[in-house]
């Protein structure tokens, strides 16, 4: 068994390289091989959002507060919001973050395969994020 105490894991910034705005991520679970879950809680300032990026055995998210904007490679930019959850097919391009106005958190599950868990692509446009 591992606990991991309320507070003993530092928050970190999400990455210029694969986020736009400011994004706070702390640490849920690590699981250990051969268990391959991995989690965070990912907080998006309004208009905050990941890159473009797709997960080899999908990706689950959980919204806990805020309200979010979700898109699947092809399909409409769509508002989530809490108590909602969103699952990603493996390999399905998307990307998710806050709604322009209003900051958004979610619970972020993912699995690793071969030692990844995400496969980052290019930042998504404003464009995109507006339409």
């Amino acid at each position: 068994m591992i606990i991991h105490p309320a507070g003993s894991r530092p928050s970190g910034t999400g990455p210029a390289e694969y986020f736009t705005g400011t994004v706070r991520m702390d640490p849920l679970i690590t699981a250990p091989a051969p268990a391959r879950l991995r989690g965070v809680t990912v907080t998006f300032e309004a208009g905050a959002r990941t890159a473009w990026h797709t997960h080899p055995l999908g990706q689950t998210l959980i919204v806990t507060s805020g309200t979010g904007l979700v898109q699947r490679e092809g399909g409409v930019v769509e508002t989530v919001r809490p108590g909602d959850t969103v699952f990603f097919e493996p390999d399905e391009r998307h990307w998710h973050g806050a709604s322009a106005t209003v900051a958004m958190t979610h619970i972020a599950l993912q699995e690793e395969l071969d030692g990844s868990a995400v496969t980052w692509l290019e930042h998504v446009t404003d464009a995109e994020y507006s339409a």
